[in-house]
């Protein structure tokens, strides 16, 4: 499936284009308004870059926390520093893991959410922020022929911008 996304200044130019979407034949059910009453990006599915930020963090930390823990006991007990004399032998492994796992923790949260909020919402905070300054979106979905269709008859409208995707870049596929 294919997406086209066009971004309008207006409501007003926003129901005029789907009006004109409309009455070339193209099936409503294929098109979509986003903005102030109409649908909201949660609504319509588009990707929160903040919460992928997230979800990548805890997947990182999930792996991370406990590598970092056995790689700080282990470099405790390989090096046998006595760093904390009054926690004991058994106690400054313990903390050289607990250590280790702050910086598990630490990676998973800089590297993780970092990255994730770079490279996670893809074209969607653009489309977000155009939506949070006001602007409109109007999304049509369909077969190739259908979005170039739709090109065609959103162009008359001068769009800030519009952008094609296929199903595949949508999903994060190459």
């Amino acid at each position: 499936m294919n997406y086209l996304v066009a971004v309008l200044p207006d409501r007003i130019q926003a129901e005029a284009a789907y009006l004109a979407l409309e009455k070339e034949g193209i099936p409503i059910d294929r098109v979509s308004i986003l903005g102030k009453g109409y649908k909201s990006a949660d609504e319509f599915g588009l990707i929160d870059p903040n919460e992928q930020a997230k979800k990548q963090s805890r997947l990182m930390a999930f792996w991370l926390v406990p590598f970092g823990f056995a790689s700080g006991v282990t470099f405790s007990v390989l090096t046998g520093l006595d760093t904390f004399a009054w926690a004991g032998e058994v106690g400054n492994h313990l903390i050289g893991g607990l250590l280790g796992a702050g910086a598990g923790a630490m990676g998973s949260l800089f590297v993780g959410g970092g990255v994730g909020l770079l490279v996670g919402g893809g074209d969607a905070l653009p489309y977000r922020n155009r939506l949070n300054a006001g602007k409109y979106l109007i999304i049509v979905q369909g077969s190739e022929s259908l979005t170039r269709q739709a090109t065609r008859i959103l162009r008359q409208f001068e769009p800030e911008n519009i952008q094609g995707y296929t199903e595949a870049a949508v999903r994060g596929n190459p």
